[in-house]
């Protein structure tokens, strides 16, 4: 159990002499590029995104201009590509014509946003689509959307196989989420995405999960659907996805897992801020999709050297706030739907922008010059007086606690704004303790954290 555990606690570091590398390239690629210096600056102004948060990959014309990047770390890692492993940083591929690459959600919706008439690559619903929307003396700045398509080339996919993900598509997006029990939700569950998998493969399959998921949460979170708002108004769409966060009891947090490793994720690093903390957290990675999942539990002090993943983890005597939240709203795999989604922004910015619109922001709970954090205050929802009620019986929560639950609901979503320099692919764990304390339902009411989000954009 330790030599696993080991294996995925890895500690990110700060990569600046790689993210220097990067930003020169960059600077130098929007200088011989007018349109797409100008779009960078229109996407920075109308959402806080920032052109080095959705770079996708590179094409270098030469073998020769990959020599500086090589210095920063770059290396080869499969015939014609070169990866840098040790941080957030976009691939280089060896081609005809040196070309920065930018994700979007759809590369039709990008041109008609931007009015842009070019010819695209891949036909509606292929895993891979791609245009070359600004073209430069030297540089082309060009846009790819994948759908779980891990090489830099346009796939031929049979007719019949794009049928097949839309009816997948639309399976994952009206699922069932409430049933008589947890385990009959998780088994239905299961079965929609091995049906998947089996048509479409684990990482087609997981792009559309996310994308069912991330509709889901929307629904109930006005920050994320204003957000998306600005996002797809400028073209983009969820480009920017920094990572995805669920809730789970301890009974069921062992199925959430199985679930996510089947759409091809795997164990990062588990994070736990001490023996008292009463959380852990199990990072997720999905290697192709370059997808990140925070997977929230409550923990014993004993269980911190134990794969909590994996292992069986019995009731505790009183619930934390994982599995309080779970017992209240659902399972975040179910009917609670993601706690939050974090996107990459220039924090300033989307802090300011959304500020004016009258969307609040709790505290940071990470603040540094490579990693900066924050929430929304979040959206409230009713809970189920009959959940509440058990809860209060067995002890989990006290009677005033209780009654404040009953009558003004609990905080289901909210969306994060998230800033990373120098490439770095880790988290504050001392942070993120302090925010999931501020978001235990016990403690929220008597903090003063959920202003409501203006009526006016919900």
């Amino acid at each position: 159990m330790m030599d696993r555990q080991r294996r995925n606690d890895r500690l990110w570091a700060r990569e600046p002499e790689a993210e220097a590398v990067l930003a020169a390239f960059l600077d130098d690629a929007l200088a011989g590029n007018a349109p797409a210096a100008a779009f960078a600056g229109r996407l920075l102004e109308d959402t806080a995104i920032r052109l080095r948060d959705i770079l996708d990959h590179i094409t270098l014309a030469e073998a020769a201009a990959a020599a500086g990047f090589e210095r920063a770390g770059w290396s080869p890692a499969e015939a014609g590509v070169w990866r840098n492993a040790a941080g957030l940083f976009p691939p280089l591929v060896l081609g005809d014509r040196t070309t920065v690459w930018l994700r979007v959600e759809d590369v039709a919706t990008f041109l008609e946003a931007n009015r842009i008439t070019a010819p695209i690559e891949g036909v509606p619903g292929n895993p891979l689509r791609r245009a070359i929307a600004f073209r430069g003396g030297s540089t082309d700045v060009g846009v790819v959307e994948r759908s779980g398509h891990a090489g830099f080339d346009v796939p031929e996919v049979p007719q019949d196989l794009l049928r097949l993900a839309r009816i997948h598509f639309n399976a994952l997006r009206v699922r069932r989420r409430e049933f008589d029990t947890v385990e009959a939700g998780l088994a239905h569950t299961e079965a929609l995405v091995d049906a998947a998998i089996a048509d479409l493969g684990p990482h087609w399959a997981c792009d559309l999960w996310l994308k069912a998921e991330r509709e889901f949460w929307m629904k109930r979170c006005a920050s994320g659907r204003f957000q998306k708002q600005r996002q797809d108004a400028a073209g983009v769409g969820w480009c920017n996805i920094d990572h995805h966060t669920y809730d789970s009891s301890r009974r069921h947090f062992r199925h959430t897992i199985r679930i996510l490793e089947k759409l091809g994720y795997e164990l990062r690093e588990m994070l736990y801020a001490g023996e008292l903390a009463g959380w852990g957290s199990q990072v997720l990675e999905q290697p192709v999709i370059g997808s990140t999942i925070f997977a929230d539990v409550d923990l014993a002090p004993e269980e911190l050297t134990i794969d909590f993943a994996h292992e069986v983890l019995p009731d505790l005597p009183r619930h934390r706030r994982a599995g309080l939240l779970s017992e209240l709203l659902g399972e975040s795999i179910l009917e609670a739907g993601l706690n939050h989604v974090a996107g990459l922004y220039d924090n300033v910015a989307l802090r300011g922008q959304l500020t004016a619109a009258g969307i609040a922001f709790m505290t940071p709970f990470s603040d540094f010059a490579h990693l900066y954090q924050e929430l929304t205050c979040g959206d409230m929802a009713p809970v189920d007086p009959r959940r509440v009620d058990a809860l209060e019986a067995a002890g989990h929560i006290g009677a005033e606690e209780a009654e404040k639950l009953r009558l003004e609901g609990s905080i289901v979503t909210h969306l994060e704004n998230i800033e990373r320099n120098d490439g770095f692919k880790g988290f504050n764990r001392e942070g993120i303790d302090s925010v999931l304390r501020k978001l235990d339902p016990r403690a929220y009411h008597g903090e003063g954290i959920t202003e409501a989000v203006a009526g006016a954009i919900s």
